[in-house]
């Protein structure tokens, strides 16, 4: 998948979340995944990763650190992006109930711990459209639900016919919590649409 040398170099947002799990993911693809803080941390990268946590928190720091604004200009200059649980709310263009949009970069409309609070929790098998063959077993944690999507939006998973899994060109959002299992293919597609082997 990368490059042995392990050239590819993928940047988590480490403010607050399950960063390190992420980190962890990629550098088991061969990548050379890296943390990231401050807008010196996102020079010279591949793909960045916003990753799930408190997205309010998130939100917060990243105003604190100046990052937005190199974060759309990631963004802008065509670097492929990742949410993951809050990391879609964050990137979402509307949110339902739970504040203003952030950095409005994937058409689609979310409500914030839409199935509820922890206890409700849960873990259910859904079907990649790039991988159908073997059931993905995905972990909802406090996730929050998209409820719409624009045009332009593709639907690479669902479960209880809501879209749990989608891109809109360099852009991937998941509301689940792919890093902390050990199945390693929403990864890969990521790093695959850093290649451009799935347009």
């Amino acid at each position: 998948m990368c490059d042995p040398r392990g050239a590819m170099k993928i940047a988590v947002l480490a403010l607050q979340g399950a960063f390190r799990e992420h980190i962890a993911m990629f550098r088991r693809c061969g990548c050379d995944a890296v943390e990231a803080r401050l807008p010196g941390d996102l020079a010279d990268i591949a793909g960045l990763v916003i990753p799930g946590g408190e997205s309010t928190t998130i939100a917060k720091l990243i105003d604190r650190y100046s990052l937005a604004e190199p974060l759309l200009d990631l963004a802008r200059g065509g670097v492929p992006i990742f949410g993951t649980c809050a990391g879609t709310i964050l990137l979402s263009r509307n949110r339902n109930g739970c504040g203003e949009a952030f950095l409005e970069l994937i058409d689609i409309t979310v409500t914030r711990n839409a199935y509820g609070r922890q206890i409700d929790s849960h873990e259910a098998d859904i079907t990649l459209t790039f991988s159908p063959e073997v059931p993905y077993n995905a972990l909802f944690i406090r996730a929050p639900v998209i409820d719409e999507t624009g045009d332009g939006v593709v639907v690479l998973a669902r479960h209880l016919d809501k879209p749990v899994f989608v891109r809109q060109r360099g852009i991937l959002a998941a509301t689940f919590h792919p890093e902390l299992t050990d199945d390693d293919r929403v990864h890969r597609y990521f790093l695959e649409m850093i290649e451009g082997k799935n347009r």
